[in-house]
């Protein structure tokens, strides 16, 4: 036998077997992306499907109020007068005061654990951090209720409404009876439900910034406020304001922490310091109790608060499209 015919006798089991595990990684490579297809088309129609049946749910609602639903502050179920804008308007204000006092919280607390704490102190204090997230939100509720409300109604609110209440614009915030269920207190307990997600993601974020940019800074005469300013925020500017919003997320749906604390009522008022609802709470506190319409009007609630979480979420990743655009134009 020729050396042509001994190589083409080797060769033609390896070209086999070449293409036959070449046809294989396909086979798995397609599967693959099936399944992966697969899920995503399954979560898209979950939350399709769970927006529609609260939709059709209201329809009755929905036709006898129509767009009134969205823009009246009338709930009245004795009378059959449905309007959602007391409890959106509390459901967005408590989640700002939340995200105001978390943010800034969060942000220091990642930040020293980062550059400013000594190694033994950050992993017991990472660890408390990350344990606080698992606590339920009854939890959270109770001890607003029974430690939170009897300081804000002895103290904090006849401080407000005496020194901020007089004055001409922001007064009409800070004045009301010294009662202590209210939106400000409801974003005090949401502020620090929401304190443990925020912080641990900027905690793990502001890690990944490298330690030659921080050194040279540092070189340079930087203090720890330049250094976290200027070069860990910009560095990290894009996975923060996730991070952000993703509390924001879980503020606005929050139920029982709210529930006890905001004082569940469905008149309209300015002041943060008087009882007021939120979606989440007025659906928990009703639903059980509810007739045929009023189910209607809640499940319609219901709805409302899916969008205006959709609308959220949708702002955040434009809003971080942007900036990853504009990074990239640099």
């Amino acid at each position: 036998m020729s050396r042509a015919e001994i190589a083409m006798t080797i060769a033609i089991p390896a070209t086999s077997r070449s293409s036959l595990r070449d046809a294989t990684d396909a086979r798995h490579d397609r599967q693959f992306r099936w399944l992966l297809t697969a899920t995503a088309v399954f979560v898209l129609v979950t939350l399709a499907g769970a927006a529609l049946s609260m939709l059709w749910g209201g329809r009755s609602v929905l036709a006898s109020e129509g767009l009134n639903f969205f823009l009246s502050s009338d709930w009245n179920p004795v009378e059959n007068k449905y309007g959602a804008l007391v409890p959106i308007y509390g459901t967005l204000v408590t989640a700002c005061i939340a995200m105001l006092i978390a943010v800034p919280v969060s942000f220091g607390i990642a930040f020293f654990l980062t550059e400013v704490a000594p190694r033994w102190l950050r992993t017991p204090v990472s660890t408390a951090i990350e344990l606080l997230a698992g606590i339920p939100s009854i939890i959270y509720g109770m001890w607003g209720f029974f430690v939170l409300m009897p300081v804000m109604r002895e103290s904090m609110i006849p401080w407000l409404d005496e020194h901020i209440g007089p004055l001409p614009v922001i007064g009409a915030l800070f004045r009301g009876p010294p009662i202590g269920a209210g939106m400000l207190t409801s974003g005090l307990v949401l502020s620090i439900m929401v304190i443990p997600f925020i912080a641990s993601t900027m905690r793990e974020v502001f890690l990944t910034v490298p330690t030659r940019l921080k050194e040279s800074a540092y070189a340079l005469g930087a203090t720890k406020w330049e250094v976290s300013w200027d070069i860990v925020l910009p560095y990290t500017r894009s996975a923060v304001i996730g991070g952000i919003f993703l509390g924001l997320g879980r503020a606005l749906g929050e139920t029982m922490a709210v529930a006890f604390v905001i004082g569940n009522s469905v008149s309209f008022t300015a002041s943060l310091l008087e009882p007021s609802t939120t979606i989440a709470a007025l659906i928990a506190n009703d639903f059980g109790e509810a007739t045929e319409t009023y189910r209607a009007a809640l499940l319609l609630l219901g709805f409302v608060l899916f969008m205006v979480t959709f609308v959220v979420l949708a702002l955040a990743r434009l809003m971080l499209s942007n900036l990853a655009r504009k990074e990239g134009n640099r």
